[in-house]
């Protein structure tokens, strides 16, 4: 059975991690604080004291990290990856970064032999305990043949979208829908609320017919219920959406609803609310109305 490592055991990180070692694989595991280390060691996993030190040992090594720096400096940094790489390594990336950083960082690992997979994923934190993911995957088919087996234990859809990069521009697009919804549904139930309906009935009678989106069918009661928090953190959605206006700029494309969604997101930043649930940008709605959605008691 292939050995796999683990680097990044935050929200997302951890519980993909945890139904890794579940699945039976031998597990290696790294994180910058040590909370999350100690739990998974309790139910099996090895840790490890740095990247290098878990390349070492595994067959397949996953990164979930913040951001594009963050993932470079991990591959590629002083005792990174990079260090501990050996032929026939596999580094698979869920975290959401440039695909100009994912194919830098591939053809950097790839001069030792190491196959590179750019896999974000898409389901938030409860996808993510589920094991219920989407995958979106870039890279050789070879490597994705490989690790397919432990994308199992990750996901339930897992799609191979082509090349180095690939999966990071699935994500991007992904991303511009995610936001786009949840800006959408925070403008929908404070125009119901203020133009006198009820909001969770207007979402009852909306969602059953072309309305019908993922957000519609999970946010609203925890809205209702007055539950802001996260799910998938404000911060790290502006952080995506800023990867999707570069990625345009890069190509020339203009994307002028989601210049508008990364504002309203940023907007969320400086009001404080970047811990919040992406779901929350409903709060810059309310500001700018004047209006407040009522939560039910």
């Amino acid at each position: 059975m292939l050995k796999v490592g683990y680097i990044g055991l935050g929200l997302m990180g951890k519980p993909i991690a945890r139904n890794i070692l579940r699945a039976g694989y031998p597990l290696v595991v790294h994180n910058r604080s040590w909370g999350s280390v100690n739990e998974l060691v309790k139910e099996g996993a090895v840790p490890a004291e740095n990247p290098a030190q878990v390349a070492r040992q595994v067959d397949v090594i996953f990164t979930n990290l913040p951001d594009s720096p963050d993932v470079e400096k991990v591959a590629l940094g002083k005792n990174g990856i990079i260090e501990g790489a050996h032929k026939d390594l596999i580094f698979v990336d869920n975290s959401t970064i440039k695909p100009a950083t994912a194919r830098m960082i591939a053809d950097k690992l790839s001069e030792l032999g190491v196959a590179c997979l750019d896999a974000p994923v898409s389901g938030g934190d409860i996808g993510a305990q589920k094991g219920t993911l989407a995958i979106m995957v870039g890279g050789p088919k070879n490597a994705v043949e490989t690790v397919l087996p432990i994308f199992n234990s990750m996901g339930k859809t897992i799609t191979h979208v082509g090349g180095s990069g690939a999966g990071q521009i699935a994500k991007a697009a992904n991303q511009i829908m995610v936001a786009a919804q949840m800006v959408a549904m925070g403008e929908l139930l404070i125009l119901a609320q203020k133009a006198g309906a009820d909001p969770s009935k207007v979402v009852d009678a909306i969602r059953g017919g072309a309305a019908q989106c993922w957000a519609l069918d999970n946010k609203p009661q925890r809205l209702f219920d007055g539950l802001r928090g996260p799910g998938f953190k404000a911060y790290m959605q502006s952080k995506d959406l800023n990867i999707v206006m570069d990625t345009a700029r890069e190509y020339g494309v203009p994307l002028p609803l989601t210049a508008t969604t990364t504002q309203l997101f940023s907007a969320m930043l400086e009001m404080g609310m970047g811990e919040h649930d992406n779901s929350a940008v409903i709060g810059v709605i309310e500001k700018l109305s004047g209006t407040t959605l009522k939560t039910e008691k």
